[in-house]
């Protein structure tokens, strides 16, 4: 199984296209300090790379197949290795991508019903020809066979199962109360399997705190990828970069402190770790900055856009 890459960043990319932070700033004027990065997205293949599964589709889709050789058409007028997208959220970042995907192009979408209810509601995803797109609803804490258009498969099983999150920003309704009305549909975790070999990992690019159930499911875990949003919860705030939120007020746990991610992974025994969805604001996205090598010592990875992790 090959997992690929596309993007690392969190929403907006890295850097962000009016941000003018020290981590932005640098990232315009000494890319090998600090590399750029497009919205976080993966694409995986079980089958030597001939046909390829999206998991998320960010806005910067197009310059990422481009990105990417394994993704662009190889043969005929009109060719695509991708076979369809699964979307972990209804986030902008991570459905915007799909119009992109707009060509008459058989694909295969998959996503829980809260999602696909927000792609029905906005009428530009119609531009999505359903007589070539297929919109399939997931189940929570149910496994899947992922088929392409023509229901043929694709030896990729998915796993999915809610983890802590927020509603998409867009939906966040204040009368609902300090959640702003988030539902369990609204973050998924997936656990990815190639149905062949059994190999797995899961991906997880959005998870507000650590649960029991969480912990394990995800211990002695041969793969993670894990949110990175932000390295510290008070980031955005101390950024000064005009976003008055915590982590925690925006659905994300923080790499750092007691209750952050590299703290939480300690007793889980996964062999790989790699952070992904990777904000802006983030230290640790500086090749030589403290945050990073804290976050090497404790075995973790930073993932950058056309990494490629085999299994």
């Amino acid at each position: 199984m090959k997992v690929l890459v596309i993007g690392s960043a969190a929403g907006g990319g890295f850097p962000q296209w009016n941000c003018n932070s020290s981590n932005s700033s640098e990232a315009r004027k000494n890319p090998e300090r600090a590399k750029p990065r497009t919205q976080s997205s993966i694409a995986v293949s079980v089958d030597d790379g001939n046909n390829w599964f999206l998991f998320n589709a960010s806005p910067d889709l197009r310059q990422q197949i481009n990105d990417n050789i394994a993704l662009q058409p190889k043969k005929g007028i009109r060719h695509s290795p991708i076979q369809g997208v699964f979307l972990t959220n209804g986030d902008v970042d991570h459905i915007a991508g799909l119009l992109n995907l707009r060509e008459s192009h058989p694909l295969s979408i998959y996503a829980t019903s809260k999602v696909l209810k927000i792609l029905k509601n906005n009428s530009v995803f119609n531009v999505l020809n359903p007589k070539f797109v297929d919109r399939r609803e997931v189940k929570l804490n149910k496994t899947i066979l992922l088929e392409d258009k023509n229901k043929n498969s694709l030896d990729i099983e998915v796993e999915v199962f809610p983890v802590p999150g927020k509603v998409a920003l867009y939906l966040e309704d204040e009368t609902k109360g300090k959640d702003f009305g988030t539902e369990e549909e609204d973050t998924i975790g997936l656990k990815i399997i190639d149905r062949k070999t059994k190999k797995y990992f899961f991906y997880l690019p959005a998870c507000a705190q650590m649960t029991v159930n969480l912990k394990n499911k995800l211990k002695n875990a041969p793969l993670v990828f894990f949110d990175g949003t932000l390295w510290k919860d008070d980031e955005m705030l101390t950024a000064e970069v005009g976003v008055n939120k915590t982590g925690q007020r925006m659905g994300h746990m923080s790499m750092s402190g007691p209750k952050g991610t590299i703290e939480m992974f300690k007793d889980l025994n996964v062999e790989k770790k790699f952070f992904i969805h990777i904000n802006t604001t983030n230290p640790a996205l500086l090749e030589d900055s403290d945050q990073r090598k804290k976050i090497n010592e404790e075995g973790w990875e930073v993932s950058y856009d056309g990494m490629e992790v085999n299994l």
